[in-house]
């Protein structure tokens, strides 16, 4: 994580958004009353969805099951009843 005072961001504004979108790298920007943290909308978004996810009861361990379940194991598109 890239980190910079308010000064040097407010002097680099519109560059530093460029490249926190184009690399998803988060920019921690320090200041008198504390930090702050730009991330890309991309990032912002993927971060809502998976709080959301977590959020419901078991859906985080089928996740970490599913991740860990060998891929010959696992059913072809054609076997999924829509």
């Amino acid at each position: 994580m890239t980190v910079m005072n308010a000064t040097k961001f407010r002097q680099n504004l519109f560059n530093t958004i460029e490249q926190t979108i184009k690399y998803n790298e988060p920019v921690c920007i320090t200041g008198k009353a504390g930090n702050a943290v730009l991330i890309s909308e991309e990032d912002y978004h993927d971060l809502l969805a998976t709080m959301e996810l977590c959020a419901v009861p078991g859906m985080e361990k089928k996740i970490r099951d599913g991740l860990a379940t060998p891929v010959e194991d696992c059913l072809t598109e054609e076997d999924v009843p829509w």
